[in-house]
């Protein structure tokens, strides 16, 4: 990462007052960042957390900490920051901390949005192995649980059997809610495990991920379960072929919403892209969901619409949803290179 002086006098700043939990991790390596904050100022970082910390802090930070009473934190503070310039994360804030803030007595306030996001977007290859485990973790937890996909299991029932998995494997937690949904629910792109049962000629989509070290993972797969209608079978192919053609145009320099509208741009000549009702993708780090959004062009967003680097870590995700009839989403991870890409995710596919 750029020197804290450089970073900081580069947006005009004294201090930088870190408050996202993901930002808090990448900063310090304490593994419960929601209840720590780190101060970045022009000769390094100081992360806070309180007494119940002490020596997990020790045990896990790259950066000094400071003990304290959250109560005692401004005032601690206020000796390092009086009359100083001091950014805080506009988006990660809330009114009643921003008001505690004044007590630093700080020359200005000011809200700053994306700093260390855009630091993040590059991945380091150790972050790039982290992600790595989080991805093996998961493509394995959905190999032991596709023998138990079947007609008459719940939904419920296979995402538990994923998570347990996970967690046992070394996973710190799941990524996300996981997506167990079939049949009509397949139409729902964010549809959690239910209670529903699975029926016989339904497509089941699994969406999932595991959290490992701080990193995440990210992949989605569709299965039928007997034999599935046409209609299904012609939105799995669609959405398949949209998913390879993005992943073949892969590489450094290619804008964010031009891959988007690769696939899009697919499916509108299929006669289905209003049954494509997201974005193509995101990047995947610290955070599921961060920098760079793979969404098609916006002019009065601009700002989302960035070039591919090597080391950045996306997803490629199209889906297909139609009501009464149930969707299918397939989603690859993968590592931006200096000529292409490489597939993270190994999960397998079915045959449709």
């Amino acid at each position: 990462m750029q020197q804290p002086a450089d970073l900081l006098t580069s947006h005009g700043l004294d201090a930088l007052w870190v408050t996202k939990p993901e930002n808090v991790r990448y900063l310090s390596g304490f593994s419960t960042p929601k209840d720590g904050l780190v101060l970045l100022h022009k000769e390094g970082a100081l992360l806070y957390t309180d007494a119940r910390y002490t020596e997990q802090a020790k045990e896990e930070c790259f950066i000094p900490q400071h003990i304290a009473r959250h109560s005692d934190v401004i005032q601690h503070a206020r000796t390092l920051l009086e009359g100083k310039v001091v950014g805080y994360e506009a988006d990660a804030l809330l009114v009643n901390k921003l008001h505690q803030l004044a007590g630093l007595q700080a020359k200005k306030l000011v809200p700053t949005e994306g700093i260390l996001e855009a630091r993040r977007l590059i991945k380091t290859p150790e972050e790039i192995q982290l992600i790595r485990q989080a991805q093996q973790i998961a493509d394995e937890a959905l190999r032991q649980a596709l023998p138990s996909l079947r007609a008459g299991v719940r939904e419920v029932d296979l995402a538990l059997q994923m998570e347990v998995y996970m967690r046992s494997h070394g996973a710190e937690d799941r990524a996300f809610d996981i997506t167990v949904a079939s049949g009509y629910r397949s139409a729902m792109p964010h549809g959690t495990a239910s209670e529903k049962v699975i029926q016989e000629g339904e497509l089941v989509t699994f969406d999932w991920g595991a959290r490992y070290r701080g990193y995440y993972s990210d992949c989605t797969r569709a299965f039928p379960v007997g034999e599935i209608s046409e209609e299904l079978k012609n939105l799995y192919r669609h959405t398949q072929k949209a998913l390879n053609l993005a992943l073949e145009a892969i590489k450094p320099g290619v804008m964010t919403s031009d891959l988007d509208q690769v696939a899009r741009g697919y499916l509108e000549e299929q006669g289905l892209a209003e049954h494509f009702v997201h974005s193509l993708g995101h990047g995947v780090g610290l955070a599921i969901h961060e920098n760079p959004h793979l969404a098609r062009f916006r002019p009065d967003l601009p700002q989302y619409n960035v070039p591919l680097q090597a080391g950045m870590v996306i997803t490629i995700e199209p889906g297909l949803y139609v009501a009464g009839v149930g969707g299918v989403r397939l989603e690859e991870l993968v590592l931006v290179t200096e000529t292409g890409c490489e597939v993270l995710s190994h999960a397998p596919f079915a045959e449709v």
